[in-house]
């Protein structure tokens, strides 16, 4: 008896954590962009991790190549690899599916940030990303850090 009962107890578990899982559905005409971002905002809340790249744990370039993955589209791994693909574009014609990257370390020269642009909404843009802080979040280029700290946006889409 106990067995059965730790058997059914189990199962339900199981059957439970694999319902809970966002997917996208390419068969219901959604844009590869919109899935892109639906990819990635999925992951909203999940805590950093350095190197991460599951629900456990994300850094900001891991969430941008899962996000692509998921599409079948391959991009470098680190964000100031990723800063050299796609064809780089003015600010103000940004739309969602875009990387928006920066230089966050004033010691550095390099790029060490990138997040996915999720909205246009009168003229602010919108990104998801990941920060060592608060894990995966949405911000806006108009917040007086993020301002400051970017560099460029490019399309890859």
């Amino acid at each position: 008896m106990k067995k059965l009962f730790l058997f059914l107890f189990t199962a339900s578990l199981l059957v439970s954590c694999g319902g809970s899982k966002k997917t996208v559905s390419k068969k219901r005409n959604i844009p590869k962009t919109e899935r892109v971002v639906l990819h990635a905002q999925a992951f909203s809340g999940t805590k950093y991790k350095f190197g991460g790249t599951t629900s456990k744990g994300m850094d900001c370039s891991g969430l941008v190549y899962v996000a692509f993955q998921k599409e079948n589209i391959v991009l470098p791994r680190v964000s100031r690899d990723m800063a050299k693909k796609g064809k780089p574009i003015s600010k103000s014609s940004a739309k969602k599916g875009d990387l928006v990257f920066f230089k966050t370390n004033k010691n550095s020269k390099q790029i060490n940030h990138v997040g996915l642009v999720t909205a246009v909404k009168s003229g602010q843009i919108y990104f998801i990303h990941s920060t060592s802080s608060k894990g995966v979040l949405t911000s806006s280029l108009e917040e007086r850090y993020w301002k400051r700290a970017f560099v460029e946006a490019r399309r890859v889409l």
